[in-house]
């Protein structure tokens, strides 16, 4: 089933078209990757998507529902976790339901099974800064999961991690996708983690600003956790880096 779909986007500021006739589609269950080099146009098609722009041309789809311009229709997450310092986890976790007019205790009692779900069980009432960096992640995940209608963008969550926290994220965010059944637009540089966690990958050009390729990952999940030693990553990697002429 087709859950988002972006047809021929495309977006010019001033004399510089950013994007150009853009098309992609987001399936139920699926991550996909939205990767590039830096002016690739990959935070611009973030933002068409979420509706904080609007398209020079082309419509964005949610369900059917045409969410083109429309803020607040998809639920994003950006690369800082955005987590207030004054709020204990849960209420941080639960504002956006607030903010649509849900009570503070229902929420929390919508939120609070999750905990479990996400690995922050026994963090409801501490503070942000009482979390190590993956776990704050999670508890951003978490909110954006539960304000999302089955959809959501990611843009770089993982950017400002150490490998190690990272590589343990990766494994836990497959597990818990696996679990809650979110669709997923994964906005990357990270060529490594556009593999490991990605059904399918569009690789944006900075000299067209259209798609230069779409690659289907078809090892199946969950993937072992040595899939980045092997041939057909490596072989995956090097397909992508010929695309993106880093070699």
């Amino acid at each position: 089933m087709e859950i988002l779909k972006a047809e021929s986007i495309s977006k010019s500021f001033g004399e510089k078209q950013v994007l150009n006739n853009v098309s992609i589609t987001l399936n139920e269950g699926e991550i996909i990757s939205l990767l590039g080099v830096s002016g690739s146009g990959k935070t611009t098609l973030f933002n068409i998507l979420s509706g904080i722009y609007t398209p020079d041309e082309g419509t964005v789809l949610l369900k059917g529902e045409n969410i083109t311009g429309k803020p607040g229709a998809i639920s994003y997450m950006l690369q800082k976790d955005l987590l207030f310092p004054y709020r204990k986890v849960i209420d941080n976790v639960c504002l956006p339901l607030i903010l649509n007019g849900m009570k503070k205790k229902q929420a929390r009692q919508k939120a609070d099974p999750y905990f479990e779900t996400f690995g922050l069980e026994g963090t409801q009432y501490q503070y942000p800064s009482e979390l190590s960096g993956g776990m704050r992640q999670r508890a951003a995940l978490l909110r954006t999961y539960l304000s999302s209608d089955g959809a959501a963008l990611l843009d770089e969550p993982f950017s400002a991690l150490d490998t190690i926290t990272k590589s343990k994220i990766h494994k836990w965010y497959l597990d818990v996708m696996k679990k809650i059944n979110l669709s997923t637009v994964f906005i990357t540089h990270d060529i490594d983690e556009a593999i490991l966690l990605s059904d399918r990958i569009y690789i944006l050009s900075a000299q067209t600003g259209s798609i230069d390729e779409e690659i289907i990952i078809e090892v199946p999940k969950p993937r072992a956790d040595d899939f980045n030693l092997t041939d057909e990553f490596l072989k995956y990697k090097r397909q992508i880096v010929e695309i993106l002429h880093l070699s």
